[in-house]
C-alpha cells in the first residue's frame, strides 16, 4: 500500500531531479538509472527546442499580419535557407558524435578538442553560403515558383537571413557540442536567449521596418544566444573549457569530423531538398492561397516536431556516451525508452491536429482560402505523427553512435526515390492536386520510419569506432 509519506517522498525526488535537469548539474550518464537519465536530458531538449518552435509560431503570427506575400516569402526563404539549417544540423551531429564518445571515455580535453575544431570548419563552410545567399537572393526566390511581386517583396528578407548564416550554424553547433557532453541545460539556455530575443524584438521590428524587421529580429535573437554561449565555453566552470589552442587546425581531428558530418549534413540536405520540392509543386499547382495555408501547416508542424526532436537529441546523447563507456545494452536499452515516450507524445498531438486544426488555423489567418488548405494540409500531415515520433528517435540514435552514412541513406531512399516521385504522380496524374503532395509527407515519413527501426534492431551500429 502506498502511504502519504511515500508519495511525498517519490514527490521530492522528481523535483530534485527536475531541478537538476534545469540547473544543468553534471551527471554521468553511463551509469544509473536509465529513466533518470533519460529525464535529465530530454527535459532540457524538449524545452530548448519548446521556445524555438513557439518563435517559429510566433513569427508566422506577426508576418501573417503583412498578407499572403509577406507569408509566402518567409514560407519560401526558409525553405531554401533549411540548406543553411542541414549544414549546421550535420556539423552538430558530428559534433554531438564525437564529444559524447569523448565524454563516455572520460576525456574531456579531447572533447573540447573536437569542439574546436567543428567551429574551424564551420566558420570556413558559412562565408561561401553567406556571400552566395546575400548576392543571389531574388534569383532564390524566383527558383522557388515566387511570384513578381513577392520577390520584389521579399528579396531584402532573404538577403539578410542569409547574411546572418554563420550565427544560424553557430548556434545548433555549440548546442550540439554541450548536448554532446550532456550539458542540455547549457543548450536550452542559450537558445532561450536565442528566441526570447527573437519573440520581444519580432513585432517590434516588423511594426517599423515591415518584412525585413522579421529578418533583423531573427539574426539580432541568434546573435545573442552564440554570444552567450561562447561566453560559457571560454569562461564557464562546466565539463568543457576551450581555449585558443583547440581552433589551431588539426588535420586528423578534423579529418574525423568530416568524415561523420558530410553524410549527416547530406542527411538533411536531402531531406531540405524534398521539402523544397514540395514547396514549389504546391506553389505552382495552387497558387499563393495554397503556398500561404501550407506554410503555416509546417510552422504549426514544427511547433510539435520540435519539442519530440529535442526528446531524439537524447538517443544520440546516450547512445554516445554509453558507447564509449562500452555500455553497449545501456545504449539500446535507453533508445526503446526514448522512442516510447515520444509515441505517446506524438499520438496526442495527432488528435491535436486532426480534430482541432480549423481553430489553430484560424488563429494565423482570416482569408477563406488560405484557410481551406491550411486546415487540409494539417490534418493530412497530422495522420503521420505516430511514425515521425518513432522515425526520429531511431535516426538521431544512429547519427549519435556515429553512423551517419545508415540514416542518409535511409533520408534519400524515403524522400528522393519515394516522397517526391509519390508527390508528383499524385499530383498531376491523380487529379488530387495540392492534396497529393501533402499526402506523400505522412508516406515517405512512416517508411522512412520503419527502415530505420529495422536497421537499429539489427544492430551494425553497435560496432562503430569514432
Amino acid at each position: 500500500m502506498i502511504t502519504y509519506k511515500s508519495r511525498r517522498n517519490k514527490f521530492k525526488k522528481s523535483l530534485q531531479i527536475l531541478r537538476k535537469a534545469l540547473q544543468g548539474e553534471e551527471h554521468d550518464y553511463t551509469q544509473g538509472s536509465i529513466p533518470t537519465a533519460v529525464f535529465l536530458l530530454a527535459v532540457p531538449m524538449i524545452l530548448e527546442l519548446s521556445l524555438e518552435s513557439v518563435f517559429a509560431v510566433v513569427d508566422m503570427f506577426f508576418v501573417g499580419k503583412l498578407g499572403a506575400n509577406a507569408i509566402a516569402t518567409v514560407g519560401l526563404t526558409e525553405s531554401v535557407i533549411t540548406l543553411v539549417y542541414s549544414v549546421a544540423i550535420g556539423l552538430s551531429t558530428a559534433a554531438t558524435a564525437v564529444v559524447a564518445r569523448r565524454i563516455g571515455e572520460k576525456e574531456p580535453e579531447k572533447a573540447a578538442q573536437a569542439g574546436g575544431q567543428a567551429i574551424l570548419l564551420a566558420i570556413f563552410i558559412t562565408v561561401i553560403i553567406s556571400v552566395s545567399g546575400m548576392v543571389f537572393a531574388g534569383e532564390i526566390l524566383s527558383l522557388m515558383g515566387a511570384s513578381e511581386e513577392v520577390v520584389r517583396e521579399g528579396a531584402v528578407f532573404t538577403r539578410i537571413m542569409f547574411g546572418g548564416s554563420l550565427v544560424i550554424i553557430l548556434l545548433f553547433l555549440i548546442n550540439g557540442i554541450f548536448r554532446g557532453a550532456g550539458d542540455a541545460a547549457m543548450a536550452m539556455k542559450s537558445l532561450w536567449i536565442a528566441s526570447g530575443v527573437n519573440i520581444i524584438l519580432c513585432p517590434v521590428f516588423i511594426h517599423f521596418f515591415g518584412l525585413k524587421g522579421a529578418a533583423i529580429a531573427t539574426v539580432t535573437g541568434r546573435s545573442a544566444g552564440v554570444l552567450y554561449q561562447c561566453y560559457h565555453l571560454f569562461r564557464g566552470d562546466g565539463l568543457l573549457k576551450f581555449t585558443l589552442k583547440y581552433f589551431i587546425p588539426r588535420p586528423e581531428t578534423l579529418r574525423t569530423i568530416i568524415h561523420l558530418s558530410w553524410p549527416a549534413a547530406f542527411q538533411f540536405v536531402i531531406t531540405s531538398g524534398s521539402w523544397i520540392f514540395l514547396i514549389r509543386l504546391i506553389a505552382e499547382t495552387g497558387g499563393t492561397s495554397a503556398s500561404a495555408g501550407s506554410q503555416i501547416a509546417f510552422r504549426n508542424l514544427m511547433f510539435f516536431i520540435l519539442p519530440a526532436w529535442g526528446m531524439s537529441n537524447a538517443a544520440a546523447t546516450l547512445v554516445g556516451q554509453n558507447l564509449g563507456a562500452k555500455h553497449i545494452q545501456r545504449a539500446e536499452k535507453s533508445v526503446f525508452l526514448i522512442a516510447k515516450y515520444n509515441v505517446i507524445f506524438m499520438s496526442m498531438v495527432t488528435i491535436l491536429f486532426v480534430f482541432f486544426a480549423r481553430p489553430i488555423i484560424s488563429i494565423f489567418t482570416s482569408d477563406p482560402d488560405v484557410l481551406d488548405f491550411g486546415i487540409q494540409a494539417m490534418r493530412i500531415i497530422g495522420a503521420g505523427f505516430i511514425f515521425y515520433g518513432i522515425g526520429m528517435v531511431m535516426i538521431q540514435a544512429l547519427n549519435g553512435a556515429g553512423d551517419t552514412r545508415t540514416p542518409t541513406i535511409i533520408n534519400f531512399f524515403g524522400f528522393w526515390m519515394f516522397q517526391i516521385p509519390l508527390a508528383y504522380l499524385l499530383t498531376h496524374l491523380t487529379g488530387l492536386g495540392v492534396t497529393g503532395a501533402m499526402i506523400a509527407i505522412p508516406a515517405a515519413e512512416s517508411l522512412i520510419a520503419l527502415i530505420a527501426l529495422y536497421f537499429f534492431r539489427k544492430g551494425s551500429w553497435k560496432k562503430i569506432e569514432v
